[in-house]
């Protein structure tokens, strides 16, 4: 990956429905080019989706979970992206393992996955940290 695919890139984060035209004239390039690469960035798995984000006036949380000893994090990841309010899932170092980033109707949507995790096996403990406002960065 070179200076332009991360050009790209940035221009796709902001906004994936961008024409290859206009992402072609903002990184001084030919939108061949940039069907190129974008191809070969999605097929080698660089890019990996395409996603929409929305202001509905739902409940964003940050959702951080500790698991027990010996647990595979990766299965108990699995399980957590399964769920209808969950948007993001990270596998993190530090005093937490997961992440989630939760989009929900209300706070009660949110206390309910709380609690539904919390049931869970192999969950320790969770701590959630409700997200005020989102800024995309300059990446």
């Amino acid at each position: 990956m070179d200076d332009l695919d991360r050009r790209i890139l940035n221009v796709l984060r902001r906004d994936a429905r961008t024409p290859y035209t206009e992402i072609a004239e903002r990184v001084g390039t030919s939108e061949g080019t940039i069907r190129n690469r974008v191809e070969r960035m999605t097929t080698e798995g660089v890019i990996e989706r395409f996603t929409v984000s929305t202001r509905t006036g739902n409940i964003k949380a940050m959702v951080e979970i500790s698991v027990e000893m010996n647990v595979n994090t990766s299965e108990v990841s699995e399980q957590l992206a399964d769920w209808e309010t969950v948007d993001f899932v990270w596998q993190v170092s530090g005093e937490e393992d997961i992440v989630l980033i939760v989009d929900a109707a209300d706070t009660r949507a949110v206390n309910e996955l709380i609690t539904r995790a919390r049931e869970m096996e192999d969950i320790k403990s969770t701590k959630t940290r409700l997200i005020l406002d989102e800024r995309l960065g300059q990446g």
